[in-house]
């Protein structure tokens, strides 16, 4: 049947008209962190499905603060879609390691910045149908360039500079259609209204 690696449920969350059960699996790629699995499974009905997903450790993103009107964001090439996306720093998940510790570590690697205070805005996940991928998200403010960047073999990044009020404007023009970034630019935008207060901490 092989190991089941999806996280665990909840009893409250096993609504049993919705469940699936799994009735045997097997992995069918394992690549240098993504390991993709086709399973079978069972629903509530009886009738049987295949489910094809991947395991993801998870990922970090920050939503970087230059002042309190200046986002720092990145602009990168993503080969799947073969295009260049505007997106805020993040990565992934290093074996082992708090999100908290990996979102520090991803914002120095990208960007040579440090942040001095820090806030969890949420989770979420991204492809639901598909991966066990979830989503930290922090804010960052009180930036201090430390270091040059550590950046991954082969990853280039560029650095941009946006006013909030711009950031928002290319969100609602379809200019930025990066998942995460869009998400974090609802939280921003009720942050700048007034409509919610981050609970910083000094790190």
């Amino acid at each position: 049947m092989g190991t089941d690696l999806r996280p665990k449920i909840l009893p409250d969350e096993a609504s049993p008209n919705l469940y699936e059960s799994r009735i045997s699996g097997k992995s069918v790629y394992k690549g240098s962190f993504l390991e993709i699995f086709c399973d079978l499974v069972s629903s509530s009905d009886g009738h049987e499905s295949v489910r094809e997903y991947a395991i993801h450790p998870g990922a970090v993103a920050i939503m970087p603060f230059v002042n309190e009107s200046t986002l720092l964001l990145e602009k990168q090439w993503r080969y799947p879609l073969n295009r260049s996306f505007l997106e805020f720093p993040a990565g992934k998940i290093d074996c082992g390691e708090q999100p908290i510790v990996s979102a520090q570590r991803e914002l120095l690697e990208e960007t040579g910045f440090l942040a001095k205070e820090w806030a969890f805005l949420g989770e979420f996940h991204p492809v639901t149908s598909y991966s066990t991928e979830v989503i930290y998200m922090y804010m960052a403010r009180s930036l201090d360039e430390k270091l040059t960047r550590n950046l991954d073999d082969g990853e280039c990044i560029d650095l941009l500079k946006l006013n909030v009020n711009e950031f928002i404007k290319m969100i609602e023009t379809n200019n930025i259609t990066d998942a995460k970034t869009i998400i974090m630019g609802f939280w921003l935008s009720r942050y700048i209204n007034g409509k919610y207060l981050p609970k910083w901490k000094r790190v």
